[in-house]
């Protein structure tokens, strides 16, 4: 291990572990091959394959160690509520206890339940009888053709924009509260207005895209921080339909698409680069992300990398929504930046907030302070083994470097230890280029690019 976070050096590197294992495993006698399959709605599906030590041969707990956390990132990554094992019946066993109810991931599946609405289940699987490879293909055509509304529900502002043929002729930035509201009519009054906003400004309304935090299938609020304090018993009956009920106001037949802001965030950024394979990580107060393959399109992936793990120490920070450790959300955030900053000696008042530590943290760095720096330094050490890490499940060009965490000072030494690390420990993956784009292009920007989700019927 060549770069050591020196304010956790007992960070532990998935990607390392996960390398040293493949050769020990390349070298045995004794292996078998093993596939795994998540699929999810429709029968979209993700498959990994690799070799692992054949079962009862003294090396049953390391493949469960190593599988066990690829299983769990690939579950984050590709979304699922099937799993699919063939080629261990050691591993069924340990994945399917984990995965019931009382199991170690017991938090993981009960969401992937909720998000997709069907009973989690682990399945032991003959190699024929994996299912083929199903991708779903969610064309971008990045079209702007015509008048079309664009918008963009962040957590503390909105943003929306009227376009004409790929000219904004009106956008807007409003100030809102969706998180501590528990009322939906409050949401959608909120959307509501800034669509008829940007339609008043067109003679027609021609298609709709919506950028939104959160997760959604089909058009659908699945799982959102937006609506945070809504009760569960609203929120089937007035959230899950919610974008879909307000844009049939504009007309039933107009096509539109809701898609993840991470997602939509990366697809502004193949429209600004004017390439594919990128993916776009916001470090905030976690980690979101979005991506866009090889022919410029989305997946249908869920891409929260909050909860994929990216640290083998077992004494790593626990995170507590999920109570799992080494996961992504306490490395790229502005919890992993007070965890350095403490780490390092540093006392916050106990009446701040996590983002005014933040923000404390990234105005002593723009003054030059050795420990400040160390921090963002360290984040980048993170950042470049965690992204071999992330090039074993996407085809990667470019890395997009968002949100609050990556303002400042502390964006430019996050790049440059991340670029540092991975070029010199993977050349391999030399090719993958940092970018940091302009503030500006972080705003209005998105809604555009949401804008352009649906295509036209012709």
């Amino acid at each position: 291990m060549k770069y050591v976070p020196k304010l956790d050096p007992d960070f532990s590197p998935i990607v390392l572990k996960l390398r040293e294992y493949e050769e020990k495993v390349s070298k045995a006698t004794q292996k078998q091959k093993l596939v795994i399959c998540l699929e999810r709605n429709k029968g979209y599906n993700y498959r990994y394959e690799l070799d692992v030590f054949a079962d009862n041969t003294g090396f049953d707990e390391e493949n469960y160690e190593i599988v066990e956390r690829i299983v769990k990132s690939l579950l984050w990554i590709a979304g699922g509520y099937k799993i699919y094992i063939a080629g261990s019946n050691y591993l069924y066993e340990r994945l399917k206890a984990d995965y019931a109810k009382g199991g170690n991931r017991e938090f993981d599946a009960l969401f992937m339940s909720h998000v997709y609405e069907n009973e989690f289940t682990v399945l032991k699987a003959d190699y024929h009888e994996v299912p083929p490879l199903n991708q779903e293909v969610i064309v971008l055509e990045k079209d702007l053709s015509g008048c079309r509304i664009g918008f963009d529900a962040g957590g503390s502002d909105r943003k929306v924009a009227a376009v004409i043929d790929g000219e904004v002729v009106y956008s807007e930035e409003v100030v809102w509260y969706p998180k501590i509201n528990s009322d939906p009519e409050y949401h959608r009054e909120h959307i509501m207005e800034a669509m008829r906003t940007a339609a008043s400004h067109m003679p027609r309304v021609d298609a709709i895209g919506v950028s939104s935090a959160g997760i959604y299938v089909d058009n659908r609020v699945m799982m959102a921080s937006l609506f945070l304090k809504v009760p569960n018993e609203l929120y089937d009956a007035k959230v899950k339909n919610m974008y879909i009920d307000i844009v049939r106001t504009f007309g039933a037949d107009i096509p539109f698409r809701v898609a993840n802001d991470g997602d939509v965030a990366a697809l502004a950024g193949a429209m600004e680069l004017n390439d594919t394979q990128i993916l776009g990580i916001a470090m905030g107060t976690s980690e979101a992300a979005g991506y866009t393959n090889e022919n410029g399109n989305l997946t249908g992936w869920l891409n929260e990398l909050a909860f994929v793990p990216v640290d083998f120490n077992k004494d790593s920070m626990i995170d507590e929504w999920s109570g799992d450790v080494g996961c992504g959300v306490k490395y790229f955030s502005q919890d992993g930046v007070i965890k350095l900053a403490e780490a390092g000696g540093y006392r916050f008042k106990p009446d701040l907030s996590p983002a005014q530590k933040l923000k404390e943290i990234q105005k002593l760095n723009d003054a030059g302070d050795a420990l400040a720096e160390r921090v963002f330094a360290d984040i980048g050490i993170y950042l470049g083994y965690t992204i071999a890490y992330y090039a074993r499940f996407y085809n990667l060009k470019h890395v997009l470097l968002l949100g609050r965490v990556t303002s400042g000072k502390g964006g430019n030494l996050i790049r440059e230890w991340a670029e540092k690390t991975l070029y010199d420990e993977f050349p391999e993956h030399r090719h993958i280029k940092f970018h940091l784009p302009e503030e500006k292009n972080r705003r209005v920007g998105q809604a555009i690019a949401a804008a352009s989700l649906p295509s036209l019927k012709r």
